[in-house]
């Protein structure tokens, strides 16, 4: 079954992130994995995520994939609504036309689930549009019965 997508054209918008620099091979799923998991259980435990929470403007927890400064890097992020000081980065997403792949699924596992669906399947099946580079993302809200619906965006530009 092919995944399903929309072209949405989105506003500009920014996210505030903590992040860290990925180590793993983008092909080794188990180990990025992990290390995405042991970064976001630390920003759980030193408070950074909670202060994010704190900041945001709505519910929706972001993943960004970005590459910077050469090295891939993974954040967790929102809009925010105020300023956190000791964040890692503010994160400009463009006006652009957006790929946007939805779903449905557990907390701990929507955001790989998306990007592998994203990457794996829809972004090798599009012929019109092509990825324009910087950062994708992820959102995941709660639906209140303990399923989460997320999507992924990623910005493209017509061939």
């Amino acid at each position: 079954m092919a995944a399903e997508y929309t072209i949405e054209h989105k506003k500009s918008f920014t996210l505030t992130a903590y992040g860290f620099s990925i180590q793993s091979n983008f092909q080794d799923m188990t180990a990025l994995q992990k290390e995405k998991a042991e970064f976001w259980g630390k920003l759980k435990a030193d408070g950074r995520f909670a202060k994010l929470k704190d900041a945001a403007k709505d519910d929706r927890e972001w993943s960004v994939n970005e590459v910077y400064q050469g090295k891939p890097w993974n954040y967790f992020a929102v809009e925010a609504g105020k300023s956190v000081a000791d964040a890692t980065r503010m994160i400009e997403f463009p006006e652009s036309e957006y790929i946007v792949v939805a779903g449905k699924g557990d907390k701990e596992t929507l955001f790989d689930q998306l990007t592998y669906l994203a990457f794996g399947e829809v972004l090798s099946q599009i012929t019109d549009y092509a990825y324009i580079g910087g950062p994708n993302a992820t959102y995941r809200e709660d639906n209140g019965e303990g399923i989460f619906y997320g999507e992924f965006w990623v910005p493209v530009v017509k061939k």
